[in-house]
């Protein structure tokens, strides 16, 4: 089976503006680009992967694309489109048209930046994740336990969408916290249309000073509720380096799901995500 990193980024900030890249980041705030990562996948064996988009901004999904049409590796694109405009569906019509436009997979939005908690209920988002759905495309819900109950509510509503919880909805790893994250996600979890990729857990933990253990009770919860067949294993490359290597990330991801199958491994490492984002593997 094809294995593949269903989350990671590119960017470059003298491009281009990130709003969420502050002073605490500043050991990522660099050129991140394809050349960077080919050869991390090569050393853990991945063999295809899913670039996810990082700002608000269509124009960052064209490029995207772009460059996903001159890399075999990026298998699929996970974009942006504005969810509050009518135009949805032409919106995601043009940026299948582009060059690379067959590798759209998905959209996502950073839900959690958002004042209202509640921002995934207005009609008009939902409006445009219908649109979504209508396309086909999966939807990746970036939020943290806050916003978790208008995604339920959401994904409740749209029952031919598929979601995809990102950083299994940011717990808060290094304060301990399990409640009510716990219960809120596990409700989620009931629902057959909601996906969860483990990625993004290093970096909720203490960035210096996390181990397996301190990963575990949260990697434990996802494993329950949703089942290794809606898991998807993600890098978050390069966000990650602020806590963790691409091959540490990898290691931690297999020390976490030790036990289970040969199968149940091969579900998390590629066949889910293969599954959701409908790849097109050779």
């Amino acid at each position: 089976m094809t294995t593949v990193d269903s989350h990671h980024h590119f960017w470059d900030p003298s491009r281009a503006d990130y709003p969420w890249m502050t002073d605490e980041l500043v050991a990522i705030r660099r050129v991140f680009g394809p050349d960077d990562l080919r050869p991390l996948l090569a050393a853990a064996g991945i063999d295809a992967s899913i670039v996810v988009q990082t700002r608000s901004s269509i124009e960052e999904t064209a490029e995207f694309l772009a460059t996903a049409a001159g890399e075999p590796f990026v298998a699929g694109v996970v974009g942006w489109v504005d969810l509050t405009d009518p135009a949805v569906p032409e919106s995601i019509a043009r940026l299948r048209g582009l060059s690379g436009g067959d590798r759209l997979v998905g959209v996502r939005h950073q839900v959690h930046d958002e004042d209202d908690p509640a921002w995934l209920g207005r009609p008009d988002v939902r409006r445009g994740l219908a649109a979504v759905a209508n396309a086909g495309l999966a939807y990746d819900l970036l939020v943290r336990t806050r916003e978790l109950p208008a995604a339920l509510e959401a994904v409740r509503a749209l029952p031919d969408l598929r979601f995809v919880v990102d950083h299994i909805a940011k717990p808060e790893i290094a304060g301990g916290v399990l409640e009510p994250w716990a219960g809120r996600l596990a409700t989620l979890a009931r629902l057959p249309n909601t996906f969860c990729k483990l990625s993004g857990m290093v970096t909720e933990a203490v960035w210096t000073d996390w181990s397996v253990d301190d990963l575990r009770p949260y990697a434990d919860l996802v494993l329950e509720t949703f089942g290794p067949s809606r898991l998807l294993f993600g890098s978050d490359w390069p966000v990650c380096l602020l806590a963790a290597g691409y091959q540490d990330v990898v290691d931690v991801t297999h020390a976490l799901i030790e036990d289970l199958s040969v199968d149940e491994h091969g579900s998390i490492f590629g066949g889910t995500a293969t599954e959701v984002y409908r790849l097109a593997l050779d």
